[in-house]
């Protein structure tokens, strides 16, 4: 169905009568520095930012892969478009094979490892759901990054024979210590970005 040309807007959301597919998001609704606005199968989700112990973590550990992965020609990214089929996703960290440098969205093709914070708001997604929809997407890294009463852990999967399995896993006070898509250590406490 060809809708008429409209302004993006969130207005937009009560429109349409099929299911949504990302182009559409993408040509019906606005940009904005607001809550995540996704495509899963057919239906938009939108998402209030998490609170700020996870935007603390997202925005510190981002910063952190950016520069490894750009030692070995990946680039890293926090909350970017990536597209998978007629799905729009938005991880919270995004390591590509090629620059996204004045571009939307991604194909998750590009995609060498996604991540995801897990919110308490969230669990299933960040958990099963996510995981789940990369795994299918091929994507060969999966990060998770868990924090309960304000203590950090991370874990990195590899998809292996279609599921991701856990290769390197570290809770706050040891290292998290990775070889692959590249090379990059960090205690899970220094991630909340507070002393002490």
């Amino acid at each position: 169905m060809a809708l008429p040309a409209r302004e993006p807007s969130f207005d937009n959301l009560g429109i349409l009568t099929e299911p949504w597919t990302a182009q559409l998001a993408l040509d019906l609704l606005p940009e904005n520095n607001g809550p995540k606005v996704e495509v899963v199968r057919g239906s938009v989700v939108v998402t209030p930012h998490a609170n700020y112990d996870h935007q603390d973590i997202e925005l510190e550990l981002t910063y952190r892969l950016k520069r490894a992965a750009r030692a070995v020609g990946l680039w890293a990214y926090l909350e970017v478009n990536v597209l998978s089929g007629d799905d729009l996703f938005i991880p919270d960290i995004v390591v590509l094979r090629r620059s996204g440098g004045g571009k939307k969205t991604m194909p998750i093709a590009e995609a060498v490892l996604l991540g995801e914070i897990v919110s308490s708001s969230n669990r299933r997604k960040d958990l099963i759901d996510r995981p789940r929809e990369y795994a299918a997407a091929g994507v060969p890294y999966f990060l998770r990054i868990e924090f309960r009463n304000r203590v950090p852990g991370i874990v990195l999967h590899e998809l292996r024979e279609g599921q991701y399995q856990p290769v390197t896993v570290a809770a706050a006070g040891e290292t998290f210590d990775m070889r692959e898509p590249f090379a990059f250590s960090v205690d899970p406490v220094d991630l909340l970005g507070e002393e002490g």
